[in-house]
């Protein structure tokens, strides 16, 4: 397996994620094929897709502002995180732990880094949707079949560092039921499913790293 990070200009809100992913790689000279996938940063994903929010512009609830003291967050971004998520289920200093479309997140997938002073940047709207447009637009492009993965970075409990997770995808079956089996001895499997998805998403988070680099999208 190959890993190859595509290097970008500044994403910015509006952008046309998928031009800016086809000039690259021609500036780049990198030549995509059938089976490749690609796996794109969610902050990129959604900054393209007008998902950055000014701190300012937010009033803060009196349940908002409650939680903020409580976790030691933001009150605006904690507005946010109420809006976005599905439920907090407890939390530490510096981050609740919430349900987010699906997926376990500190802040409901908020983030200030890789966003403009005072301002934070939500998680995609709809990361599938997101995934297979993106996919459409760069299959045309390249006239061959790909993967498209959304990825983002997650905490684990009792584990120091971070890993990937993908949160939408198209193109590739995401995890692999291994269920049927058999084993070195013979012995039948009945639980192991392959995470080929998340899997692949921290493979690029390797490239792709969490700060200055530039690099939203890995091949």
């Amino acid at each position: 397996m190959q890993v190859i990070g595509i290097r970008t200009p500044l994403i910015k809100p509006g952008d046309d994620i998928v031009e800016v992913l086809a000039s690259s790689l021609n500036e780049n000279e990198i030549f995509l094929q059938d089976g490749d996938v690609l796996v794109l940063a969610e902050s990129a994903v959604a900054t393209a897709e007008g998902r950055m929010v000014e701190l300012s512009t937010v009033v803060p609830s009196k349940k908002a502002e409650e939680l903020s003291e409580k976790y030691c967050v933001d009150s605006r971004e904690m507005e946010l995180v109420l809006c976005e998520c599905d439920d907090i289920i407890g939390g530490v200093s510096g981050a609740a732990l919430t349900i987010t479309k699906g997926t376990l997140s500190p802040n409901a997938g908020i983030d200030g880094s890789n966003a403009p002073e005072g301002h934070v940047v939500l998680l995609p709207e709809n990361a599938q949707k997101s995934a297979a447009r993106i996919r459409a637009g760069m299959e045309e492009f390249c006239c061959c079949h790909l993967g498209v993965i959304i990825g983002d970075s997650r905490t684990q409990p009792l584990r120091l560092g971070c890993v990937g997770v993908a949160l939408g995808t198209s193109g590739i079956v995401p995890v692999e039921d291994a269920r049927g089996s058999k084993d070195l001895f013979g012995k039948t499997l009945h639980i192991t499913r392959k995470a080929v998805a998340d899997n692949l998403v921290s493979a690029a988070q390797l490239i792709m790293g969490e700060a200055d680099e530039c690099i939203p999208c890995v091949l």
